[in-house]
């Protein structure tokens, strides 16, 4: 079986107030595919269960090292997921309000890449 990529969807999201990098990916992955429907994933290219497809994840975000992946994945509905976060992303001086949880006032913007593959023989 070969690996074929069927779709790449990008996206961005940003935790404005928390400083969570967890937040910002996982906003930025619901933000790559929340405006698309896969018909094609079963119509043309013959998947009978949507979890067959795989569904690779590329996000960079300011301190990676503090992603929690169970969390990013789990906005993909369906797929066999995998997860590769990177530094980038932004770091933006906001405003720091403490009733918000705010540890500083940094706002932190990840972006992410979703490509979904299929087999094929």
């Amino acid at each position: 079986m070969t690996l074929k990529r069927f779709i790449i969807e990008m996206g961005m999201g940003i935790d404005q107030h928390g400083q969570e990098p967890t937040v910002a990916a996982a906003r930025a992955v619901r933000n790559a595919i929340a405006h698309n429907a896969l018909l094609g994933i079963m119509e043309i290219a013959g998947l009978k269960d949507p979890n067959e497809m795989i569904v690779e994840v590329k996000v960079a975000v300011p301190y990676p090292e503090q992603v929690r992946e169970a969390e990013v994945l789990a906005v993909l509905p369906f797929g066999r997921k995998s997860l590769t976060v990177e530094s980038g992303g932004m770091v933006v001086d906001g405003l720091a309000i403490p009733s918000l949880n705010d540890k500083n006032d940094e706002m932190l913007i990840a972006v992410a890449a979703v490509t979904v593959l299929v087999e094929v023989a």
